[in-house]
């Protein structure tokens, strides 16, 4: 054993690399959240080791390099579905974002370093501290890319929220320092060489919190009936215009249905342009050439009494030709009329718009949505008043992944309805998108509805628990009543101030721990 340490210890930056990996193996699909904290542990430890703040950051860097790599694989599986670039360059690109992506663990390394140095117990309240720092740096910096953050290994099975169930008074940030904090009561137990009920309690106590059972209410609803539908449309032949009428019938039979109902379809649901006004042109692109006709035929689809959500694009128009796109959820009824929409604001940086086009289409990079104009960011978080049927916060596809962002502060809805395409990302992809919709749901009180094209579709309440799913690539849809919304919760009216109210209580911590070891 302590050949094999010292093999490890002569070898920091390789270690970590494996260990950031093995961290990523707490998400979905895996749920290896075991692994997680021995993980984070011996990051705290090579830390603690650490000569001097350079080494630190390069630890934490490597580590990240790592955990980024692994746990967001998915990414290099969406170049496999367009013809313009090698799908070899998807790892490529998987690679290169965790490059930037390590520079964060890297950061909270480097900082609880500095304020911990070589005693244990402040640097695992600096590290806390810290992490919950890089995470809320992580989710806005450059536009931002909050996926996977530590916290969501904490997440039980469909039926419990597990640990997860302290989100509303930490906020999903400050459940990742909670994490880190497990994983340094590990460390701190092993460190201490002492067989007693202290270091007993340090052991027990992560796995205690992390299969806790939080007692779960039973089911209620608010009274207002859905049918929420999953098609199971592949990525192969969504944008294909032959299998367009085809998409549709799928969709118009699986919601088939009578009386007042919300009626939920995924992002890229209908093809068709919706709006009047634009130059014919653009209509004959798609399948309909009539917009109004194409409302009347999704009014009769669903009937009469029912009102559809559904992803649509919106187009801007210039001196008659289109010049910018929206990704839009559009809500219509049952004759046809447009009741209202939302345009998606948090948009996917080489997904739906390139940057550095200028530099970079010379090149033959393009995006990976079909296209050839950009789309453009709605105003924000905006809830629909939807009359009969409530309230509804709309978040397109992985906008749902940022805490503190997903609600309108002013207007606070009944429940949030998320359309997704997740058919671009495997098999990692959309159980990693499914938790994180559990993380805002449990924050913010609220339910979530996800509809997606090939899964994994769900019914979420606000204690994060799925009420109701379709597993991924199978077509089906799902009724019943949409869970109430919960009273507000304390993140829910601080937002991500609360977290790092936790951060700054961490890092005073560490400073007052730090200080009387030394002196």
């Amino acid at each position: 054993m302590h050949r094999w340490l010292d093999l490890v210890l002569k070898h920091p930056r390789k270690t970590v690399l494996v260990l950031g990996a093995l961290a990523a193996t707490g998400f979905a699909p895996l749920g290896w959240w075991p692994l997680t904290l021995l993980a984070v542990a011996a990051l705290i430890e090579f830390t603690v080791r650490a000569s001097s703040f350079r080494q630190a950051a390069l630890l934490g860097w490597c580590f990240g390099v790592g955990h980024f790599t692994l746990g967001n694989n998915w990414i290099a599986t969406a170049f496999t579905y367009q013809a313009n670039m090698p799908a070899w360059l998807g790892w490529v690109a998987v690679v290169l974002l965790s490059l930037y992506l390590a520079v964060y663990p890297a950061l909270a390394a480097a900082a609880a370093w500095l304020i911990g140095r070589r005693n244990y117990g402040a640097l695992v309240a600096a590290f806390a501290g810290c992490w919950i720092v890089s995470e809320w740096l992580r989710s806005w910096v450059f536009t931002g890319f909050a996926w996977n953050p530590l916290g969501a290994v904490a997440l039980g099975g469909f039926a419990r929220p597990g640990l997860a169930a302290v989100l509303p008074w930490l906020g999903t940030y400050g459940l990742s320092g909670l994490i880190a904090l497990l994983a340094g009561a590990w460390l701190v137990a092993v460190k201490r060489g002492q067989r007693d009920w202290r270091g007993a309690a340090l052991v027990l106590l992560p796995v205690g919190l992390m299969l806790l059972p939080a007692p779960v209410p039973s089911p209620v609803s608010s009274g207002r009936a859905y049918t929420l539908v999953q098609p199971d449309i592949r990525q192969e032949i969504l944008n294909d215009p032959a299998w367009f009428e085809a998409q549709y019938q799928r969709l118009a039979a699986l919601s088939k249905g009578q009386g007042e109902r919300l009626v939920l379809w995924p992002e890229s649901g209908v093809p068709d342009y919706l709006r009047d006004g634009y130059p014919e042109r653009y209509y004959l692109d798609t399948y309909g050439a009539d917009p109004a006709l194409a409302r009347r035929r999704l009014g009769m689809a669903i009937g009469p009494e029912a009102l559809l959500l559904t992803g649509t694009v919106d187009l801007e128009i210039d001196r008659d030709r289109a010049i910018g796109a929206r990704n839009s959820v559009t809500a219509l009824d049952g004759s046809g009329t447009i009741r209202g929409s939302y345009a998606k604001a948090h948009l996917v940086p080489y997904g739906e718009y390139l940057a550095l086009r200028w530099l970079l289409e010379p090149l033959g990079v393009e995006r990976l949505v079909p296209g050839g104009i950009d789309f453009w960011p709605g105003p924000g978080p905006r809830t629909l008043d939807l009359g009969r049927f409530g309230k509804a916060g709309v978040q397109i596809c992985y906008e749902i992944i940022f805490s503190g962002q997903v609600v309108d502060p002013d207007r606070r809805p009944d429940f949030l309805f998320n359309p997704s395409n997740d058919g671009w990302f495997g098999a990692w992809g959309p159980p990693q998108h499914l938790a994180q919709a559990r993380l805002r749901a449990i924050e913010e009180g609220l339910p979530v509805l996800r509809s997606t094209t090939t899964g994994i579709s769900a019914v979420i309440d606000g204690h994060g628990v799925v009420r109701q799913h379709v597993p991924r690539l199978v077509p089906g849809r799902l009724d019943g009543q949409i869970p109430p919304a919960l009273a507000p919760t304390l993140f829910s009216r601080l937002g991500n101030v609360l977290p790092l109210l936790w951060a700054i209580a961490l890092l005073a911590a560490g400073m007052v721990a730090s200080r009387r070891r030394n002196g």
